[in-house]
């Protein structure tokens, strides 16, 4: 069978990047197997196979390493429009991203008793909590384990100072709590291909404490070892909340309208098409059109958008934002499953699933770090004694102890641990970034290339100057207003809202009329009023030098202008044009004082163009077509540039796909998520700056987690072969050294500027 099928599923009990690892290989050997995806962050595992592999064996795999496995509602080809498909996949497709499992729904999955029957063998330290530390720690199976492994110490303490004669045996009991669960871990990774594991390492160096008499260290060290791992797990769980936040924020519950009649359901079962009631102050609980109200909505959940934003009719909202003081009715665009919301933590799980250059070269700089210390260690026990007439026991426990220092868990994870802070991060504030690759390439941007209508503006004219001629300029807007009230037309729009700035009230005219191409008329308070092109109404009026000069000069502007005739008299002018964002101007100057080269692109004629270019002081190349972006890209880039390419991804798809980096900038739901390599989720230039911060700041936060983790590794190194630190002190060089990678990535999750 040549077709390929992907199934997803949530992973529990993995919390550090060895762990993804050793599933990784296991999975990889099985037959059928085309590719295997694992994300400690997200905590899913996604495999593609074809007809030939037997799901339950990968699955029985996978728990046999002492992981949990449940399907999460994502086959490839799988419908999930149905809403009367709410069976229990399809309910644990929804509340299994909320974060916290509904307790009796755990087992649900296992419809095999056979592969159940072995996960419940090999339970142990990874025990089968689905989610990451859902729950107080001390409930985790790992909590228990740590507990346990804990309390057999103190006991053993206690015996061993009653009675001295049976210590040894008291401490090597307590060492079994904590280890048989290790060990059997250990014996199913070396059997599906990962012998160098962890795991592996801290049985051998446990036995081998017991053989040389060093027994009360070991059950320390094995007690040291589950306090690592559980600290791992709080501190991945920590990471892992950060994105699933996000989908609380849409309601479980929608009011639903069907023939005037209004009726409470749960949001998912929502249907495309649909419409929805959202009360003042309701959070809104789907994607979609207003039909009808007015009303200030709060996008900060979603976008970080502070202010809230005024949406009327034919306006987009998306799920999760915060109706402010009118009700609205509303026309569902999206599923649950696709709103804003769930593609946005779908791309960041999937981001976190590629991996980064140097998490690549991580992995395989480990492949040889831990063979290559085993061997160090091994000669560290038996070169001295053989050669040197070296004290057998002080030799082979400084050689154990180097075996411990020998794990690759905090540098392994040093990459990831970051990223996925980053990641996280960044999608609260409305930066998407694909992937590990893409934020590592944004830090090396040098030119950014940015798209004008939509990006650098806001794709709306706006009125910059009203003149006044024969009437004031109040009378001009207000004459102006009246004639285009109820007209949705961006210009009429534009010149609507600036009426309503100023607090001018304006009464719709009388007899309305249209004359294509050259503008409307119509009588308001029983003036004759014209308003139209300056061409059309010099026709009617001719106008004076004074005023065709003063009208060239702003057609110069970029701006285009209409002139307003009322009773046989020119009263006036006004002028209008896309103007940039209010941001772009600092935007712009923040890119530059990072030291990145900007450029405008635009198929805007030249006039405009450079008139925008000239406000925010950058390089204008204008009536472009799609390819022209594309090959000013190719062009950069020749000249030694790392480029990044922001545009809205509709028309300049093609020069997005050309740059290092594509940006894709715009309001939600239309941002072309899938042509970018990241997308700047409401429309602020400045985040284009911000961006390439958090990726500088990432890798920078990357190279002191390498410096941590080999760092303490080497001091441990050096002193265990002095002798001067012995086994317990060993483990916390790799343990310790986690920890503080793990809570350094954290770091980067705290909002900045």
């Amino acid at each position: 069978m040549g077709e390929t099928v992907e199934k997803r599923y949530r992973v529990g009990g993995m919390d550090c990047a060895s762990c993804a690892a050793k599933i990784d290989t296991a999975v990889r050997r099985m037959p059928g197997v085309a590719d295997v995806k694992v994300s400690v962050t997200a905590a899913t595992m996604t495999v593609r196979y074809d007809g030939s592999s037997d799901l339950l064996a990968i699955e029985r795999k996978v728990t046999g390493l002492g992981y949990s496995l449940a399907p999460t509602g994502d086959h490839a080809k799988h419908g999930h429009e149905a809403p009367s498909h709410a069976t229990c996949d399809h309910d644990h497709h929804h509340h299994e991203h909320d974060g916290h499992d509904q307790g009796g729904h755990d087992h649900a999955h296992h419809d095999h008793g056979s592969e159940h029957g072995k996960a419940a063998e090999i339970e142990g330290l990874h025990g089968h909590d689905h989610t990451p530390m859902s729950g107080p720690w001390w409930q985790s199976r790992k909590g228990r384990l740590t507990i346990a492994s804990g309390a057999a110490l103190v006991v053993a303490y206690a015996i061993g100072h009653l009675v001295p004669q049976i210590a040894p045996y008291a401490f090597v009991a307590a060492i079994l709590v904590g280890l048989v669960p290790i060990a059997r871990r250990a014996i199913m990774a070396a059997l599906a291909g990962t012998p160098f594991s962890i795991e592996m390492l801290m049985t051998i160096a446990a036995v081998g404490a017991v053989i040389i008499h060093a027994g009360e260290e070991a059950a320390t060290v094995v007690f040291l070892f589950l306090v690592g791992e559980l600290l791992e797990g709080v501190a991945a769980g920590k990471a892992r909340e950060s994105i699933q936040s996000l989908t609380t924020l849409v309601p479980k519950s929608a009011i639903l309208e069907e023939n005037g009649q209004t009726r409470e359901i749960p949001a998912e079962q929502l249907t495309v098409g649909s419409t929805i009631l959202v009360r003042p102050g309701d959070r809104i609980s789907a994607d979609g059109v207003i039909l009808s109200g007015e009303s200030g909505i709060d996008e900060a959940p979603v976008t970080g958008e502070s202010t809230p934003v005024r949406k009327t009719e034919g306006d987009i909202v998306f799920a999760g934002t915060v109706n402010g003081d009118t009700a609205l009715r509303v026309r569902v665009m999206a599923a649950a499953a696709d709103n804003t919301i769930a593609r946005v933590v779908k791309l960041v799980e999937e981001a976190q699933e590629s991996k980064a250059p140097t998490e690549r070269f991580i992995d395989r700089f480990s492949r040889y770090y831990t063979p290559g210390v085993v061997a160090v260690a091994a000669l560290v026990a038996i070169l001295p004694p053989l050669l040197a007439g070296g004290i057998w026991s002080e030799w082979v426990y400084k050689g154990l102890a180097i075996l411990l220092i020998g794990c690759p868990c905090a540098l392994v994870i040093s990459t990831p641990a970051a990223i996925a802070a980053s990641l996280s991060a960044g999608a609260r504030r409305g930066l998407l970034l694909k992937g590990g690759a893409v934020l590592e390439t944004l830090g090396k941007v040098t030119a950014v290339a940015v798209d004008k209508t939509g990006t650098l503006t806001a794709g709306k004219p706006k009125v910059t100057d009203v003149l006044g001629f024969g009437r004031t300029e109040a009378d001009v807007l207000k004459y102006a207003a009246a004639l285009e009230a109820g007209s949705s037309h961006p210009l009429a729009v534009a010149i609507l809202a600036r009426a309503a700035e100023e607090g001018i009230a304006t009464t719709p005219a009388i007899n309305p009329g249209a004359l294509p191409g050259k503008g409307v008329t119509g009588t308001v308070e029983g003036v004759e009023i014209f308003f139209g092109s300056p061409k059309a109404a010099d026709e009617r009026i001719p106008l004076s030098p004074d005023q065709t000069t003063r009208i060239a000069s702003l057609n110069d502007e970029g701006k285009t202008v209409s002139v307003l005739i009322a009773d046989g008299v020119l009263a006036g002018a006004i002028a209008m044009r896309d103007e940039p964002r209010d941001d772009a101007k600092a935007g712009i100057d923040a890119l530059k004082t990072a030291g990145v080269k900007v450029v405008m692109l635009t198929g805007d004629n030249r006039r405009t163009a450079t008139a925008i270019g000239e406000t925010l002081g950058i390089e204008v190349r204008a009536e472009l077509m799609p390819e022209d972006k594309q090959r000013i890209v190719g062009d950069l880039k020749r000249e030694g540039f790392v480029v990044a390419k922001v545009g809205d991804g509709i028309n300049d798809a093609p020069a997005l796909a050309a740059a290092d980096v594509g940006i894709a900038m715009g309001g939600g739901t239309d941002v072309a998520l899938e042509t970018a390599d990241a997308a700047i989720l409401h429309g602020r230039v400045s985040d284009v700056a911000s961006m390439i911060a958090l990726s500088k700041r990432t890798m920078r936060n990357i190279m002191q987690n390498i410096t941590i983790a080999l760092g303490l590794k080497a001091v441990f190194l050096v002193t265990t072969i002095a002798g001067i630190t012995g086994l317990w002190p060993a483990i916390l060089a790799d343990t310790g050294a986690t920890v503080l990678v793990t809570i350094n990535a954290l770091r980067l999750l705290r909002p900045q500027e």
